[in-house]
């Protein structure tokens, strides 16, 4: 079963779907939240990280919008609030957040599987922000260099 969701999560990165890729993070997220919370700590985590996947749900409606996103890049003016010449707006500061979540996962006592799992989902995240910053680009009229920074 668990090798299933693994290649399930990992055909979902192919894809180049953000919505789908966006709505399989959350469901597992939400799974584990009702199935494997067992501490105060941990539901708070996982709560977190609903929020966060719904802060990036939120801001595709605003990168969607070529008009409302030029006023967002205008509140991002200053170096440090950018990255690849991008605004590192919410949603990219959630989906960087939700990386270092499943890094972290990755360091606690995990069979192999589960472990490919968490791989296969940090891989995803990686899809989304290179899907993200390519919407942002189209959004502000600007060209993205392929080579750019691979970091959350």
């Amino acid at each position: 079963m668990q090798r299933e969701l693994c290649d399930y999560v990992r055909n979902i990165g192919k894809s180049g779907n953000f919505s789908l890729l966006l709505n399989t993070e959350y469901s597992i997220v939400e799974d584990d939240l009702s199935r494997y919370a067992n501490s105060n700590a941990m539901k708070s985590s996982l709560k977190t990280a609903l929020t966060e996947i719904n802060v990036v749900r939120e801001h595709l409606t605003i990168v969607a919008d070529p008009v409302l996103y030029k006023a967002v890049n205008k509140t991002y003016g200053l170096p440090k609030q950018r990255k690849n010449g991008l605004p590192y707006d919410g949603a990219r500061q959630a989906m960087a957040s939700h990386y270092t979540r499943l890094g972290n996962l990755d360091k606690s006592r995990l069979t192999s599987v589960e472990k490919s799992i968490i791989d296969a989902r940090r891989d995803n995240m990686k899809v989304m922000r290179r899907l993200y910053e390519q919407m942002q680009a189209k959004a502000l009229g600007i060209h993205l260099s392929q080579n750019k920074g691979m970091s959350l």
